[in-house]
Order: C-alpha cells, then sequence, then structure tokens
C-alpha cells in the first residue's frame, strides 16, 4: 500500500470493521422496523419502532435468505415480519393458522379447522372513530383485536382456505383495515425475517413525532389467561 495513505487506512479499519459487523448483526440476528401503517392496530401504532428476532426461527448467513441453522418454527400468535414478493414490501402481522389448518372467518369471527376461537367483546372499548376492541385468544394467549363497528368490509367474510405446506396464515389485529393472508395469500416460511416482541421507540405522528414514552419497551407478545 502506498505510503501516503497508509495512515488512513489504519484509522479506517476499525470503522470499517464496525460497519461491517453492524450490517451482519441487523442481517442475520436482531433489528428493528419502523411501523407506517395502522394494520396492526391496537397492539401496534403508527409510529412504533418494534423489535425484529432474527434469530427466532433461524440462523442465516447474513444478506442471504440460506438458513445455516433452524431454530424453530412459528406459533399461532406470533407476531412476524416478512419480505412479501406478493405485496412487493416489508409487512408485519400475526400467525394464526399454521400449516395444513383450514382457516376461515366468518362476520370478522375466526374459524380454525372448523371450530371458532373464543373471542370476547369490549363493549367499554367502542369509540367515536368507528371501531370496537375484542379480545381473541390463540392457543390460550390473549391479544386484542380492532374490527368496524356501524359496516362490514370485505375482509369480514373470508374462505375457508388450507394453509399450504411450509406456509403460515397471517391476519393484522386491525381485521378490516390490514392486507394480509386474505389478500396476499398465505406466507411461505422462507419470507419470514423474524419475530417482534417488543416496542423499541415510539413517536406520534400526529404530534410533530414527540415520543410517546410510555410505548417505549412495550411488550408485544400475547399473554397467557
Amino acid at each position: 500500500m502506498n505510503e501516503r495513505w497508509a495512515p488512513a487506512w489504519r484509522e479506517s479499519r476499525g470503522l470499517l470493521l464496525f460497519i461491517v459487523l453492524m450490517v451482519a448483526f441487523r442481517s442475520a440476528i436482531a433489528d428493528w422496523n419502523d411501523v407506517p401503517s395502522g394494520s396492526m392496530q391496537p397492539t401496534i401504532v403508527e409510529g412504533d419502532r418494534v423489535y425484529v428476532d432474527k434469530l427466532a426461527y433461524e440462523l442465516r448467513v447474513p444478506l442471504t435468505q440460506l438458513a445455516l441453522v433452524v431454530r424453530g418454527a412459528p406459533e399461532r400468535g406470533d407476531i412476524v415480519v416478512f419480505d412479501s414478493r406478493r405485496a412487493g414490501v416489508r409487512l408485519i402481522k400475526r400467525v394464526v393458522g399454521l400449516p395444513g389448518e383450514t382457516i376461515m372467518l366468518r362476520d370478522n369471527r375466526l374459524w380454525i379447522d372448523g371450530r371458532l376461537v373464543e373471542h370476547q367483546e369490549l363493549p367499554a372499548a367502542r369509540d367515536a372513530g368507528g371501531s370496537a376492541d375484542a379480545i381473541e385468544w390463540l392457543d390460550g394467549r390473549a391479544h386484542q383485536i380492532r374490527r368496524a363497528r356501524d359496516a362490514r368490509s370485505s375482509l369480514s367474510d373470508f374462505g375457508p382456505v388450507r394453509v399450504p405446506e411450509d406456509h403460515y396464515f397471517v391476519l393484522g389485529d386491525n381485521r378490516d383495515n390490514s392486507a394480509d393472508s386474505r389478500v396476499h395469500g398465505p406466507v411461505p416460511r422462507a419470507e419470514l425475517v423474524g419475530r417482534s416482541t417488543h416496542v423499541v421507540l415510539s413517536f406520534d405522528h400526529d404530534a410533530g413525532f414527540l415520543p410517546r414514552a410510555g410505548r417505549w419497551f412495550a411488550r408485544l407478545d400475547p399473554q397467557p389467561r
């Protein structure tokens, strides 16, 4: 190396190594995702930045889809981040259907293999915005969902459809305002990026991006009874 550039190279090696390691870490270990839409309300709201555990299901070669070690499979109720080829964008939704299961919705009520998923209305949560919250239990773990109060959408009734092998059926918690597996089809396992368990930071888009301190580090995992 030219002696003229040797000092600059020595000084920059540390920075370059840090950049390489950071890119590899965010690609294969953990990352965060901005949430620009309300399709996962009330669990996740616009302006949340959520933690993505990329080791939840497998270890991949950085910057590739090549799996080195399979660590597990998505479970019902997991909030997953995936790169949807059909949608052409990265999405975040909740797993409701596993490979081989038959999924159906009737009036926004979820059925799995012909059995109605337990569901409890929360009348006190109704608001002037025309939405109502309810609690849904997936394999004994509870999460809230939101649906239109006064008008049914084209997404309220769906299926039945059978989930192919190595695919997962996902829904947004905001049932009448989510382009999910009802629109783009079941998600191939190969498209999964990781699982989201917490909000890292949150900023209110409607209030000049002021921080929502109360949502920082909020837990997203569905809660057992």
